[in-house]
């Protein structure tokens, strides 16, 4: 979900105003997705890089945190949505955590569209953790690292997109990534609709997945 910043530059507006719009595209898309039957959607909120930004915006963004979990967490229940974190948010602050924690509690028994949140994600940690794991456990195999993995529990990774004109996937889902089809885009995250879910949908629906074979 990147170009929070640069849309609310382009406007003159301060960043967190950008997020703010960014986390108002998120609650429009979640139930875009909730329409359209998607199975699982991960949104990557928060890196573990992230925490080297300026400590206001930091802020800011916790705070966006607190209110989307609060606002928002009635309705998940209400319409069948699982709530599910990937990365360590343990390190997030503690009232976030008990918060996200109650939302995963109240949401766990849920069957419709799975919402993955990753929050202090980054993929090359999750791998070393996945791998650690696996080793303790036994023989490292791609199946025992894949069984450690914090999406373990959810589908594989189909379709990946990526907004605001950046072409790379910045340490997010690389292994679960090895066969995913990529979509970019140059829409900021704030502009992003489901207009434009439907047109990345219907990209990905016409190309030929062959998973290494012929």
């Amino acid at each position: 979900m990147d170009g929070n910043g640069r849309w609310a530059k382009a406007r003159h507006l301060p960043r967190a105003v950008g997020h703010q719009r960014g986390v108002e595209a998120v609650r429009t898309l979640v139930r875009a997705a909730r329409e359209r039957g998607l199975e699982a959607m991960t949104l990557y909120a928060f890196s573990t890089e992230n925490w080297n930004r300026p400590q206001d915006e930091v802020a800011a963004l916790m705070g966006l945190l607190r209110h989307y979990i609060a606002a928002d967490i009635e309705e998940f229940a209400q319409n069948g949505v699982r709530l599910q974190i990937i990365g360590d948010y343990s390190k997030l602050p503690g009232d976030v955590v008990k918060m996200l924690e109650d939302a995963l509690a109240r949401t766990a028994g849920n069957t419709g569209t799975t919402l993955a949140v990753a929050l202090n994600y980054g993929s090359q940690d999750e791998i070393v953790r996945a791998a650690r794991a696996a080793a303790a456990e036994g023989a490292i195999t791609a199946e025992a690292i894949a069984a450690n993995l914090d999406t373990a529990a959810m589908p594989p990774l189909d379709l990946l997109i990526r907004t605001s004109g950046e072409v790379r996937l910045s340490n997010f889902l690389l292994w679960q990534a090895a066969y995913a089809e990529l979509w970019f885009t140059d829409v900021l995250w704030p502009d992003f609709t489901p207009a434009h879910l439907d047109e990345a949908l219907a990209a990905f629906a016409r190309r030929e997945r062959r998973y290494g074979g012929r």
